[in-house]
């Protein structure tokens, strides 16, 4: 049995004010499980070639993450120039397809239009662009290449056999977006000289430990285990200038000004994140941890690909629509962060970590006590959200959550490229088993039945842990499906639909 959106709602699943949590009003309901999901890269028996790429992109993307921590503007795009470079290849060989940078241009004749020379080319554009975007990790790819049985160095770019149109495709799409606004060579006038570090002289307004414009972003000072303490500033402030794929321009679907100090809507927002905050269930704390994703995270950009694999191992995909899809959902997260990162740096706006010491640093609250201690009385100045100590909250302004609109916009993409908003996955956590081992609950078992809920159960995770308020994420999850729109349609229109 399918359960419908409006059930959910109509139940109080998604009914913030009510605090239910997810689980147990799907659960409840025992939709049809079709897929079983996984956040790490199967062996699947048959999967397609373009699968198990996006396995290699996944893995390596982790990588990426455990040595620069994550950044998931970063990983959105490097993950967009990838399936970019497979569904270029892939077109190349197709009968109705054109290509996104190169048009009809490198299209072959009918007589070489056959699956080795385009699943050669493919291989080749992928690699070149791996390589590019995770230069650290050139070993780890060109043991790929030799896996799915093509030599690593026998390619030189060129229009006519298909590892040369391949490494043509690769080279061509990374030398274009060195120069999209990303600074991915640190190379910008007035950058720091680092790989995508900032060049529009962005500086918060308030410090880490002060409080100067409650309705601004504050940089929040993380500690860790060996007792070193680091406040990050905002993680590319310049994202609002980097080239967007169906996006007119980064500020098409701006989101409207967002509630402020002094406004009732926004102290009973701040409110809402408290009292979740200080009653948090099990079901909740794994929907947090879930979401949140945790050491190895390859962000929302990467969580979503996940579940288009979901979706490829449940529909019994080819090449074809797996190299469809994958584009859809890369290209999707790609532009919806950039839209999310316009919002941000136009408004600037607190998190509530910021806002909970304004309203209440004088007081006495509940609140999450730290791992292992349940739900305390604490001064609001010492209150917490639920995470780690080592990235407390992410670095960057609330306002919109990139969690919302990036989830919206890759959930709507599903379900538009699907024809139906079923999805139909189930997992387990063990909630705690990031924010406090010491202290774990039972384990969750946790049911998607929509592409449409799962990004709804990404928005509500935020408000959960204590990252953002409602208005963040009902802009967000708004904002995502607009740029769905306009992302669908460019995309079929290369598709020749």
């Amino acid at each position: 049995m399918r359960i419908k959106r409006r059930t959910l709602l109509k139940s109080g699943a998604f009914g913030l004010a009510a605090g239910m949590p997810f689980m147990g009003a799907v659960a409840a309901r025992d939709p049809a499980v079709r897929v079983r999901h996984s956040g790490t890269s199967l062996a699947v028996p048959d999967a397609s070639l373009a699968y198990r790429w996006t396995n290699v992109l996944l893995d390596t993307a982790a990588v990426d993450v455990r040595q620069y921590g994550a950044r998931p503007t970063v990983l959105a795009r490097a993950m967009g120039i990838v399936v970019s470079a497979m569904y270029e290849a892939w077109a190349a060989y197709d009968d109705s397809a054109q290509g996104a940078w190169f048009g009809t241009r490198l299209k072959r004749p009918a007589s070489e239009r056959n699956r080795s020379n385009q699943e050669e080319a493919i291989s080749y554009a992928v690699a070149h662009a791996l390589r590019d975007v995770y230069p650290e990790s050139g070993s780890a790819i060109s043991a790929a290449l030799l896996d799915f049985g093509y030599d690593p160095d026998g390619a030189i770019p060129n229009a006519v056999t298909p590892a040369g149109i391949g490494t043509l495709i690769g080279e061509t799409i990374t030398g274009e977006c060195h120069r999209d606004g990303a600074n991915q060579l640190g190379d910008e006038p007035g950058s720091s000289g680092n790989a995508y570090s900032d060049y529009t002289q962005y500086n918060p307004v308030n410090p880490p430990d002060r409080i100067l414009h409650p309705d601004r972003w504050q940089p929040i000072t993380f500690r860790f285990p060996d007792g070193s303490t680091r406040a990050p500033g905002f993680l590319t402030p310049h994202w609002y200038r980097v080239n967007t794929f169906a996006l007119t321009s980064s500020d098409q679907f701006r989101a409207p000004p967002p509630p402020l100090v002094g406004s009732n809507e926004l102290l009973a927002e701040v409110q809402q994140v408290l009292d979740f905050n200080a009653g948090l269930t099990n079901e909740q704390k794994a929907i947090v941890e879930f979401m949140r994703d945790g050491p190895g995270s390859t962000g929302q950009s990467g969580h979503w690909l996940r579940f288009a694999q979901d979706v490829s191992r449940r529909d019994r995909n080819g090449l074809d629509d797996d190299v469809k899809l994958f584009f859809s959902v890369g290209m999707a997260a790609h532009d919806a962060f950039i839209a999310a990162w316009d919002t941000k740096r136009h408004y600037d706006s607190a998190r509530p970590w910021t806002l909970v010491r304004h309203y209440f640093a004088d007081q006495t609250i509940r609140g999450w006590g730290g791992p292992g201690r349940g739900t305390i009385e604490l001064p609001g100045s010492e209150w917490y959200p639920y995470s780690p100590y080592e990235f407390v909250s992410p670095p960057f302004p609330g306002y919109v959550s990139g969690h919302s609109a990036v989830s919206a916009c890759c959930a709507e993409v599903l379900r538009l490229v699907t024809g139906d908003d079923e999805f139909g996955a189930e997992l387990t956590r063990i909630p705690g088993e990031i924010t406090e081992p010491e202290a774990l609950g039972e384990e969750v078992r946790m049911v998607l039945p929509t592409f449409t809920a799962t990004a709804d159960m990404a928005g509500i995770s935020r408000i959960y842990g204590g990252y953002h308020i409602e208005a963040d994420n009902r802009e967000g999850l708004l904002m995502g499906r607009r740029v769905a729109a306009v992302v669908h349609d460019r995309a079929q229109e290369l598709f020749g639909v």
